[in-house]
């Protein structure tokens, strides 16, 4: 029988080593872990949760000298030898101050007589459309609820680069929890007879569910 005694000092060295990875990996992915097992439930259950979207729209008049530059950019964009133009920042400032929308490093599409911007976000979607002849601005923003909200940081949807990083390095501690986990189960499976056929359950269950019974 293997033991962690001095007389087994590399076991006891790997051993030690092992629990400071996986109580630090654990640390690191405490919350993350809650938050996924969460919403891991809600989406599962998405079709019997009730969602009350609301819907908020608004509407508005671009000034003529706003109007006559997001004109010379159309053009200028839907030609075939250019580039699709950026939002300029003259039009940022101004939907910032009329109606309280952020425009920033959002791409926008460009037609001869519309500009239209897409805003979704993690529980919600808006989008904001200019009609480039007559100056007419529409903004409609819809927001799905704190559910919704925290299943799309589940999947990572319309969430950034800041927050995909966050997901990649959560994974990666992820990963080091599991597979400290499992070394660990190694390192005393001599002395607990059930920690293999228990393991085994963990993978044989879900593979017999997807083989059998997923459409």
């Amino acid at each position: 029988m293997h033991t962690s005694s001095p007389s087994h000092p590399r076991r006891a060295y790997w051993l030690k080593t092992l629990y400071e990875w996986h109580w630090v990996s654990s640390a690191l992915c405490l919350v993350g872990m809650l938050l996924f097992a969460l919403t891991g439930f809600t989406l599962n259950h998405a079709g019997q949760i009730e969602a009350n979207p609301r819907t908020h729209t608004a509407q508005a008049q671009l000034p003529a000298p706003l109007l006559t530059q997001l004109q010379d950019l159309a053009a200028t964009a839907t030609s075939a030898a250019s580039a699709e133009a950026a939002v300029p920042a003259s039009l940022q400032n101004w939907t910032q101050q009329t109606l309280g929308v952020s425009l920033a490093q959002r791409t926008p599409e460009w037609s001869s007589d519309e500009l239209y911007i897409p805003l979704p976000r993690p529980g919600g979607d808006a989008w904001l459309r200019i009609d480039l002849q007559a100056g007419e601005v529409e903004y409609e923003s819809t927001d799905r609820g704190w559910i919704s909200y925290f299943n799309d940081l589940h999947k990572g949807r319309h969430t950034g680069v800041a927050w995909s990083w966050f997901l990649d390095i959560f994974a990666a501690a992820c990963l080091v929890f599991c597979l400290t986990g499992l070394f660990i189960l190694y390192m005393h499976g001599a002395r607990r007879p059930m920690t293999w056929p228990l393991v085994g359950m963990g993978l044989v269950l879900p593979a017999l569910l997807a083989l059998l019974l997923v459409h």
